[in-house]
């Protein structure tokens, strides 16, 4: 018999799989320093970014 992996709730907090089945994420470097970051840069840090496929199946495992 085999047993469900727990979901690691770090994980489950950064990422949101779509119903197409991809992964979502939030970028990095958005949250401090900000003054230096122009009005474009923070636009762009904003949207959600797909993962990359190497990474795909590893964190569906981790997401249980």
């Amino acid at each position: 018999m085999k047993t469900k992996i727990k979901t690691k709730k770090s994980v489950s907090k950064r990422f949101r799989i779509t119903k197409r089945g991809k992964i979502k994420r939030n970028k990095a470097y958005g949250s401090h320093l900000l003054s230096k970051k122009s009005s474009k840069r923070m636009r762009r840090l904003k949207t959600a970014d797909s993962v990359n496929k190497a990474d795909i199946k590893k964190i569906k495992r981790l997401l249980g």
